[in-house]
């Protein structure tokens, strides 16, 4: 099993989510964050922000669930621009139902 957290604009979230369902991946977290990239932030006009409002989507797929979480995360979160956002995959050596307390991986 892996976990997937892809940090993407806002305004993509609805993309995103419609990939990852088109292709069967229901379960996800949303989590509201604050950021930036290598730009350091974005100026309009005289105004600087420092950082962004993105959205941190965390995701646990099976090993034969990854690549098209990948695809689906990549699609629907490509605008072409920097900021963009970015995707961390980890391993996950264990998980428990906190319901039935049965182990899942």
């Amino acid at each position: 099993m892996k976990m997937i957290r892809a940090i993407i604009r806002t305004e993509q979230e609805e993309k995103v989510l419609k990939n990852l369902e088109d292709k069967g991946l229901y379960a996800v977290t949303k989590i509201p964050v604050l950021g930036r990239g290598q730009q350091r932030g974005i100026q309009v006009g005289r105004v600087s922000y420092s950082t962004l409002a993105k959205l941190m989507l965390i995701l646990f797929v099976e090993e034969e669930e990854y690549e098209k979480a990948l695809e689906a995360i990549e699609s629907g979160a490509d605008t072409d621009h920097p900021g963009d956002g970015k995707i961390f995959v980890q391993e996950v050596s264990e998980a428990y139902n906190i319901r039935t307390g049965i182990k899942d991986v």
